[in-house]
C-alpha cells in the first residue's frame, strides 16, 4: 500500500473579524495559499489530482463550490478540479483524510487539501438563517431533550454544548479562564520564539500583515472574569474562553514518498491513522474523546506515545474535558497556544491545526502529533500524523 506523505504546509496569519483580512474575498484568500504552496515547493500545478478545500458557511461570497473557484483565481490550469467539503469545523481535516486516503488507495499521488472561511464576510449561522437545517424528524428525536432540564427551550446551540460540558466535568469559570489565559501566553511565546514564521504567506492586499492578530498578551483570569457570560445569564462560558470568530486559510500538500522524490521535494511527515466520531448533538462538543479513542486503537499507540496534541479550542471545556478524559499530559497540550487566543476560521482551521503541528513536530523532534477537532452536530475527526527523519 502506498504511503502518503506531507511535504508542505502553509497558512495565512489568521485575521481578526472585521481586520486586516476583511477586504480579502475568500476565493482570492484561498488562491493566495495555493500560489504560496506552488511557490515554495516549485511543483507545476497542472501535476496535481486534486484540491480537496474545506469550507462551512457555503453562501454568499463562499458559495457556489469555493474549492473550484480557488483553483482558477491562483491561475492554475483549467485541467486542474477542486472540490468543497463541510464537516462543520473540521473541514479542512476532512479534506486532508480524504486526501491522504485517496493517495492511500492509489488514485492520487499528488494533492492539496485545506480550506478557507472568512466570518467577517459570511457570518457564522449564515446557512442556517436562510432555512431550519435541522428538520422535523431530528427535532422530533430530541424533543424532549432540547425542552427540559438546564437549558430548556434551547436549540442545538453550541455555546449551550460548551456550558453542558462544563457542568458535566464540574469546570468553575476560573478554571475555564485560567485555561483561556494559558492559550494566550502559549500563543505569545510561540509568536515571540517565531514559531510561526516559516509557515505564513504574505496577503498581497494586507502588506504588513505577518501575525495571528486576535492575539491579547496579558490576558489573565482576573480580567476574563470581568466578561459577561454568553449564553447564559449565570454561566461560565463568555467570548474570552470561547473560539475567536476569524478569517483564514489553509493548504497542505499530500503525495507519495517516490513522487516526493521524483519533484526533488523531501517529505516531513506521513498520515499515520484516522478516524472520525459522532457524540451527543446536544452536548456536541465531546466528540473529539470518542474519536481520538478510535484512532489511538486504530495505530496501535498510546495517549503517552504522541508528543504533541492539538486540540481545537472551540471553547476551553472542550479540550479541557479531553485532556482529563484521556489521562493526556497538560505540557503536550496545545503547546502554541490555540483558538482562544489567535482564532477559528472554521473551515480553515484543520489545516491550521495541521500546518501548526507538522512544524512544531520538525522544530522539536517529536516522533508522533496528534490532532482533533469537535464539530457541529456532534461529530469528530482526529488524525495521527509521524515525523520523518
Amino acid at each position: 500500500m502506498p504511503e502518503a506523505v506531507i511535504v508542505d504546509a502553509v497558512r495565512s496569519p489568521i485575521g481578526k473579524r472585521n481586520g486586516s483580512l476583511a477586504g480579502v474575498h475568500p476565493v482570492d484568500l484561498s488562491a493566495h495559499v495555493l500560489r504560496a504552496l506552488v511557490n515554495r515547493t516549485g511543483i507545476d500545478p497542472s501535476s496535481i489530482d486534486d484540491v480537496i478545500w474545506g469550507c462551512v458557511n457555503q453562501v454568499g461570497d463562499q458559495a457556489a463550490q469555493i474549492g473550484r473557484y480557488a483553483v482558477l483565481a491562483a491561475g492554475w490550469p483549467e485541467t486542474v478540479p477542486g472540490v468543497t467539503v463541510n464537516r462543520a469545523c473540521g473541514s479542512s481535516q476532512s479534506s486532508f483524510g480524504f486526501a491522504a486516503g485517496m493517495v492511500l488507495a492509489g488514485q492520487y499521488d499528488l494533492v492539496v487539501a485545506g480550506g478557507v472561511e472568512s466570518m467577517t464576510r459570511v457570518p457564522l449561522g449564515s446557512g442556517r438563517d436562510l432555512g431550519r437545517p435541522f428538520g422535523p424528524l431530528v427535532r422530533e428525536r430530541y424533543a424532549a431533550d432540547l425542552t427540559s432540564g438546564e437549558f430548556p427551550g434551547e436549540d442545538f446551540n453550541q455555546g449551550i454544548g460548551a456550558e453542558r460540558i462544563a457542568a458535566k466535568w464540574g469546570f468553575s469559570r476560573h478554571a475555564l479562564d485560567e485555561y483561556a489565559a494559558r492559550s494566550h501566553e502559549l500563543a505569545a511565546a510561540a509568536v515571540d520564539a517565531g514559531a510561526f514564521d516559516s509557515q505564513l504567506v504574505s496577503i498581497p492586499e494586507a502588506p504588513g500583515f505577518t501575525a495571528d492578530e486576535g492575539l491579547r498578551r496579558g490576558t489573565t483570569p482576573e480580567t476574563l472574569a470581568k466578561l459577561k457570560p454568553s449564553f447564559s445569564a449565570d454561566g461560565v462560558i463568555h467570548a474570552g474562553n470561547a473560539s475567536q470568530i476569524s478569517d483564514g486559510a489553509s493548504a497542505v500538500l499530500i503525495t507519495t514518498p517516490e513522487r516526493a522524490r521524483e519533484l526533488g521535494l523531501t517529505p516531513i511527515a506521513r498520515y499515520h491513522s484516522g478516524a472520525v466520531s459522532g457524540a451527543d448533538p446536544l452536548m456536541m462538543l465531546t466528540g473529539p474523546i470518542p474519536a481520538t479513542q478510535k484512532v489511538l486503537e486504530r495505530s496501535g499507540l498510546s495517549i503517552s506515545d504522541i508528543g504533541a496534541y492539538e486540540v481545537n479550542e472551540a471553547f476551553a471545556p472542550v479540550p479541557m474535558a479531553w485532556q482529563v478524559e484521556l489521562g493526556a499530559d497538560l505540557d503536550r497540550l496545545n503547546p502554541l497556544g490555540g483558538a482562544i487566543a489567535v482564532g477559528h476560521p472554521l473551515g480553515a482551521s484543520g489545516t491550521v491545526l495541521l500546518t501548526r503541528l507538522v512544524n512544531h513536530m520538525r522544530d522539536n523532534d517529536i516522533r508522533y502529533g496528534l490532532q482533533t477537532m469537535c464539530e457541529g452536530g456532534g461529530t469528530a475527526n482526529a488524525t495521527i500524523i509521524e515525523l520523518l527523519s
